[in-house]
């Protein structure tokens, strides 16, 4: 069994196992993509087109030439909004593709359908020839379709909706004048879904140069009619029709399982509603050809096509632009359709676009570790703003389709599903995401983890730099395994068993984050509770002396306390808390006060209760809270009740007995938002100092003498998202954290303003319902998150 230049021997004593359907990872396994994005080509794809080819959902591609050449504004815009809509419309995700800036678009921002459709930065017409040089001068262009068939093809988008195809242009027997679309589709595995081609080229030589390209034509309807463009009817046969999509799909299903690497047409007419205008539209077509011809426009190439495009709209009226864009929003539609039912083919045959993904354990051989790419011993990419230091591990997910009625000793069909995951992991991806974009912020974030020397770990590392995440902060491990965590999923999701094998976390002496601390100390560390109390204890104590900020993060019950040897360690060292922000949740934050104040005995140390005193709480403070208590969860959300359990269930007193040892606490509430609450000095009270309680809106706030001392506690309502659209829970609070501390390093002093933390919980809360939406433990969408708050 190959693997590279080696052979894993018959007598390995290690499990292989074959992991089928690795949906998360499909860009890391689908080598040839992968390595375009590795290399820093000047492709950009879409987060949200991104995560549908990771995990198998279908996508359609849209051409933006039709936009910059084919329409006036802004009847080109309100149609490129409007196909999009209507593939959303099938279950599919629309890829609008074209260039802005000299940079290579796979999904479109509003912003970047505007500026194309008003032509503001002069976009070209963007053929195969065009793209390297067009790239170089970092123009904008609308890609043709031979040009959107090679983007689509890479990123492995399967259909393409269109107008019209390029072809044979009329007299191309004597002028050679053939669209570079036609080969394309010799050389592209897309199935291209058009209203025929365009009326103005010749039609007949257009069908038969296909024919001897080798490319399939397929009418789609009840007969072999040829349609043209503006009429459902060219006067020519396609050899073969479909019906439906889903025998489309096969179509193009079956060329994969065959390995072929051509395209193919699929020919849909105009709707019949706009069959009558077609007599007076091929009229005009044929004066605006004569026209071209007399004036010489029919020999100056590809400004051919959109002169007469245009001249026939003229002629007609505007007829012909209704007509066309009828036609485009139905290729749309019937594209969205056999996209679809392609995904679902690849679904239902388990054969998904990624390949199956060899994995062994290392300790098998001890030559495999050679495979491994060691991360470099030096940290070379730069100062870090956000240094995360735990646990970065696989997920591998098993789900089986039918729950069986007794224990069988035997194996059951199922799904797996292999995703990266781990606390720190998610906090890195979730921050580096969000800042992505920001000049200078590209680097802000560092994630510091072991990984195994085993193929598990080679993932970990390379899916990270594929991500555009720096991993030199990932350790390799010598002879130890990569964290994994297996479960066992019953056919209605609910967890069955499983099996976490995260022991090389808590072995990690975290030895490599000393040396970044003490030579380029971070704005933020952060430590997830993975790693052991003896770890965390030397990190926080030399953090200490470089006077950064930390950032615990619990991770789970039983992990939550691992902080607190760090915490005895440096106790009394300063008047400030030792642990400048922590995020438990509420079962969390009710077993760390339960640790300090009884296991620990905190609550009587002399520091405690210096700084308790200092706080001068009072009666008005606890009627003040008791207000609090009868607001409601959520104004647009009655039936989430009052926030009564912050004073019913001790969250605000056991988060204030911690304060001494925590000094701002982010109390990650589920579905009942998010609760902060804060100590804050008077060196650093910010705008909070002109504040006073106002329980109506949400918040408490009570000063000392002097303000020496300053409590806020805040409740921010949760943001609303439908129970149906939930797919993962389990990478939600990591998520929170990670945008959270993002907007912290935009502005380091959102916890002493009072709309900046509102701006940036709002922000963190909305990261953490997109992952809830997505199977990945970190939604990809992340990167495209407006960062203003929602109003």
């Amino acid at each position: 069994m190959p693997i590279g230049s080696r052979t894993v021997s018959s007598t390995l004593k290690a499990t292989v196992s074959l992991a089928h359907e690795i949906h998360s990872y499909r860009n890391f396994l689908t080598s040839r993509f992968h390595s375009l994005r590795e290399t820093g080509a000047p492709i950009d794809v879409h987060p949200e087109v991104d995560e549908a080819l990771a995990h198998n959902k279908p996508v359609v591609a849209l051409e933006s030439t039709i936009i910059t050449h084919g329409m006036p504004y802004p009847a080109s815009m309100d149609m490129a909004q409007s196909v999009e809509s209507i593939v959303r419309s099938t279950g599919c995700v629309p890829a609008t593709i074209g260039i802005i800036d000299g940079r290579i678009k796979i999904g479109f921002e509003p912003r970047n359908l505007e500026r194309l459709a008003s032509r503001s930065a002069n976009p070209l017409k963007i053929s195969r020839r065009d793209i390297g040089a067009a790239i170089v001068a970092k123009n904008d262009g609308g890609t043709t379709c031979s040009s959107t068939l090679i983007f689509a093809a890479l990123a492995g988008i399967k259909v393409f909706a269109t107008g019209g195809l390029g072809g044979v242009h009329r007299g191309g027997e004597n002028t050679m004048d053939v669209s570079a679309d036609l080969h394309e589709l010799t050389r592209c595995p897309v199935g291209l879904v058009s209203a025929g081609v365009k009326s103005i080229l010749d039609i007949g030589r257009t069908l038969e140069y296909l024919e001897t390209l080798g490319v399939p034509v397929v009418s789609y309807g009840e007969v072999r009619d040829f349609p043209a463009f503006y009429s459902r009817k060219s006067g020519h046969q396609a050899p073969w029709n479909v019906t439906n999509p889903l025998d489309a799909a096969r179509i193009l299903y079956t060329h994969r399982q065959l390995g072929m690497t051509n395209g193919a047409l699929f020919a849909v007419p105009i709707p019949e509603k706009y069959e009558a205008a077609s007599a007076v539209i091929q009229e005009a077509v044929e004066l605006a050809v004569r026209e071209s011809e007399e004036s010489g426009v029919s020999k100056l190439g590809k400004e051919v096509t959109p002169w007469l495009l245009k001249r026939v709209g003229e002629l007609t009226q505007g007829r012909s632009l209704e007509s066309n864009i009828a036609l485009v929003r139905n290729t749309a539609l019937i594209g969205g359709q056999i996209a679809r039912e392609y995904a679902n083919l690849a679904e239902e045959d388990g054969r998904i676009e990624a390949r199956t993904f060899l994995i062994v354990s290392a300790s098998s051989d001890p030559n495999l570790s050679s495979m491994h790419v060691r991360p470099s011993a030096a940290l070379n990419n730069g100062n870090a703003s956000i240094v995360v230091v735990g646990c970065a591990a696989v997920d591998i997910t098993s789900k089986i389709e039918q729950t069986p009625s007794s224990s069988q000793k035997t194996t059951h069909p199922g799904k797996l599903s292999l995703t990266l995951g781990g606390v720190a992991r998610n906090i890195a991806e979730a921050a580096h995401r969000i800042l992505t974009g920001l000049k200078g912020k590209n680097s802000a974030t560092l994630l510091m983890a072991p990984v195994g020397e085993d193929m598990f770990g080679r993932l970990i590392t390379d899916s990270t730099q594929s991500m555009g995440m720096r991993a030199d902060g990932l350790s390799l491990v010598p002879g130890q395994r990569s964290a994994v965590c297996n479960v066992v999923l019953d056919a209605q999701g609910g967890l069955e068993t499983g099996i976490a094998d995260m022991g090389l976390p808590h072995l990690w002496k975290g030895s490599e984050v000393f040396p970044v601390l003490r030579r380029h100390p971070p704005r933020f560390l952060v430590l997830d509770g993975n790693i052991s109390s003896e770890t965390m204890t030397a990190i926080v104590t030399e953090a200490a002396t470089s006077d950064v900020e930390v950032f615990f993060e619990p991770t789970s019950v039983a992990k939550s306390t691992r902080i607190f040897p760090a915490v005895i360690a440096n106790l009394g060292q300063t008047p400030r808390s030792v642990i400048s922000y922590a995020s438990p949740n509420l079962l969390e934050l009710g077993y760390m006060f339960d640790e300090a104040r009884t296991a620990l005995d905190l609550l009587s140390h002399d520091h405690w209760w210096r700084v308790i005193d200092g706080f001068s709480l009072g009666s008005n403070f606890r009627l003040e809270l008791g207000q609090l208590a009868k607001a409601r969860v959520s104004e647009k959300a009655p039936e989430l009740g009052d926030l009564s359990f912050l004073v019913n269930k001790g969250v605000v007193q056991m988060a204030i007995n911690l304060l001494p040892f925590f000094r701002h606490l982010v109390i990650k509430c589920g579905g009942l938002g998010v609760v902060v609450v804060m100590r804050l000095g008077d060196a650093n009270i910010g705008s909070w100092a002109k504040e006073r309680s106002n329980p109506h809106d949400r918040y408490i706030v009570a000063h000392s003498q002097n303000l020496a001392e300053t409590i806020v506690v805040q409740h921010f309502p949760p943001v609303h998202v439908q129970p149906s659209t939930v797919v993962n829970t389990t990478g939600a609070g990591d998520t929170l954290v990670g945008a959270l501390l993002a907007m912290l390093v935009q502005n380091p002093d959102t916890f002493q303003d009072v709309v900046a933390l509102r701006n940036a919980v709002d922000t963190a809360q909305r990261a953490a319902v997109l992952t809830l939406q997505s199977s990945c433990a970190v939604s990809p969408l992340l990167s495209s998150l407006p960062l203003q708050p929602l109003q």
